[in-house]
């Protein structure tokens, strides 16, 4: 295999404080991979600006200026994390042999792209970065976050465990992902739908470089939300049995109250009455929600809105 141009894609929000470090550690990186020839000298640093409401596209544009390693991509407005992701790919699809997505603050190991390009020569299109344990994590993050992958992997969406978006993609496998149509995106369930040959590397998370987390405990339940609802339609089928035991429980309640009235055992009564209400009306706003969810990504599928709309590229 010929020496591959590799293109990494680093979605950027507010990341002005860690993109300075971000970037002088994947320029020692890269240099070092190029010294190695293990890249090509065209590979290119990829940072999409995803509406930021500080200088982070101005840090962008002196790091293009400096170095023409570095590519910015300027988002019109912020489209959130996964339509930066596809952004950046999208516009490396082209011109790359591979690509490989990882975040700004650099909590993922950079070092892990070299075991991700070993694999990459010996055939596979997708190289997941997986965590190789989660000890430094407090002990609600450790136990949610099991939760979160079993729970996902239980509502019938393929999830790799402890797998973020660190990856590498070939370039077969990026234009066979780039080639889906839908406008609610899960790229952590996306990707492995794909099929092609796959391998895992595994690595040690550290701390945020520099700046604050942009995935708070609310960001990452509507997050797990989206993945659900994006991928798997089994929680209409759960309402769908649920609604099944309920018709169930009224039946054996009716026949209850008839042969109560036979044998002169009723009991007028109001907290039995004002239960059961509670208990179906709550049931019925809760089934009405699941299936307004999935109605509403209809609802935004069938707009065929442009996942991102692009301001400024300099490359």
């Amino acid at each position: 295999m010929n020496t591959p141009k590799l293109f990494i894609v680093i979605p950027c929000y507010n990341e002005q404080e860690a993109l300075p470090i971000t970037a002088k550690r994947l320029v020692e990186l890269t240099d070092d991979m190029l010294k190695k020839g293990l890249i090509d000298p065209g590979s290119r640093i990829v940072l999409v600006d995803d509406g930021s409401k500080d200088d982070t596209w101005k840090v962008i544009t002196e790091l293009h200026e400096g170095d023409s390693r570095f590519e910015g991509v300027k988002l019109a407005h912020n489209a959130g994390h996964m339509n930066a992701l596809w952004a950046g790919m999208t516009l490396s699809a082209e011109r790359c042999d591979c690509v490989i997505t990882i975040d700004a603050d650099l909590q993922d190991d950079v070092n892990a792209m070299y075991g991700f390009l070993e694999e990459f020569r010996k055939g596979a299109d997708v190289v997941y970065g997986v965590r190789s344990s989660r000890e430094k994590d407090t002990f609600f993050k450790r136990t949610t976050a099991q939760g979160f992958y079993k729970g996902m992997r239980k509502l019938g969406v393929d999830l790799v465990y402890n797998h973020a978006d660190y990856r590498l993609l070939s370039k077969r496998a990026l234009e066979a992902l780039l080639s889906f149509g839908e406008v609610n995106m899960f790229l952590r369930g996306m990707v492995p739908m794909l099929g092609f040959k796959t391998a895992q590397v595994y690595y040690e998370r550290g701390e945020r470089v520099a700046g604050e987390s942009k995935y708070p405990l609310k960001k990452m339940i509507a997050f797990a939300a989206e993945g659900v609802t994006s991928l798997s339609n089994r929680p209409i089928r759960w309402v769908l049995g649920l609604g099944a035991v309920c018709a169930l429980l009224g039946v054996a309640m009716a026949v209850y109250v008839i042969v109560s009235l036979v044998q002169g055992r009723t009991v007028a009564g109001w907290a039995s009455m004002m239960m059961s209400i509670w208990l179906l009306g709550g049931l019925q706003l809760m089934a009405l929600g699941v299936i307004g969810e999935y109605v509403g990504k209809v609802y935004m599928e069938t707009k065929r809105r442009p996942k991102f709309i692009l301001e400024e590229h300099l490359k």
